[in-house]
């Protein structure tokens, strides 16, 4: 790491922390036919967290998941939500996601304000934010863990595809309420570089 580099790293006090895909959710619901919820979550997701604990404000966090990777445990389903008429993960391989602040709650919480963007609209989404714990892995990393809540209006994505139901009502509900469970592991400053 340059001198230059490891001096912003030091004076910020930003700690950067890497997000462990392997034990982190990205989870979805949206309601089937206005009776049921259908329940999803990428498999496929990365991401950072650049914390400064003196000012969380300060902090950035951003996150990939991959389109493709969509599972909602039924196949045919999960094409369709891959094609153009939802997320075309063809053309729009990865939805992203980019802070633009974190403001403190109460202690632990944070509400978290930033840019979606699913296909190639981008668009503000607020996620309610709690860190669940902080330990040292059997391997000596340092790990945090946060529980984030959001709801989202597909529509404002362009997601839009629907269908009428004779009995009147949609097919596919609007809203879309999103959890996440996030594990990341402290970067030393070396691999911060």
């Amino acid at each position: 790491m340059s001198s230059s580099a490891q001096d912003a790293v030091v004076t910020t006090g930003a700690v950067l922390w890497q997000l462990d895909g392997a034990h982190t959710t990205v989870e979805f619901a949206v309601k089937h036919l206005m009776i049921a919820k259908v329940k999803g979550r990428f498999t496929a997701v990365t991401g950072s967290l650049k914390l400064d604990e003196a000012d969380p404000a300060g902090s950035l966090v951003e996150a990939r998941m991959d389109a493709a990777s969509i599972d909602t445990g039924q196949e045919q389903r999960d094409e369709h939500l891959r094609s153009a008429d939802f997320l075309d993960a063809g053309q729009y391989p990865a939805i992203l996601f980019r802070s633009r602040r974190i403001d403190p709650r109460a202690e632990g919480r944070y509400e978290l304000v930033g840019d979606l963007t699913i296909r190639d609209v981008a668009r503000e989404v607020v996620l309610e934010v709690e860190e669940t714990g902080r330990v040292q892995d059997p391997w000596g990393k340092e790990r945090v863990g946060f529980s984030a809540r959001g709801k989202i209006d597909r529509r404002d994505f362009g997601l839009t595809w629907n269908q009428v139901l004779e009995a009147g009502g949609l097919a596919v509900g609007n809203e879309v309420s999103l959890s996440i469970e996030v594990e990341l592991v402290r970067q030393s400053a070396q691999q911060a570089a």
